[in-house]
């Protein structure tokens, strides 16, 4: 089973690595309200193709260094 999750790029500054926000939204059960939650992942791209604003899906891999554990499969816009 591959886990993937759909984000936007918004860092592009360090090499082969990218920092991409995903959003989704949980139901609070108590209040019944949903509230919008943001984490941010860091990200393999190997040929440096995405910049920020990219839409992009990205992957569970293997661990690559210290912080990624992802990598970036597909450009969506």
């Amino acid at each position: 089973m591959m886990i993937t999750k759909v984000g936007i790029v918004v860092s592009d500054k360090m090499n082969k690595t990218r920092v991409v926000k995903v959003e989704r939204f949980v139901r609070v059960p108590k209040y019944e309200k949903v509230v919008k939650k943001i984490k941010k992942y860091y990200a393999h791209d190997e040929n440096n193709t995405t910049k920020v604003g990219d839409k992009v899906k990205i992957k569970l891999s293997r661990p690559i260094s210290k912080l990624k554990r992802w990598e970036i499969i597909e450009v969506i816009k």
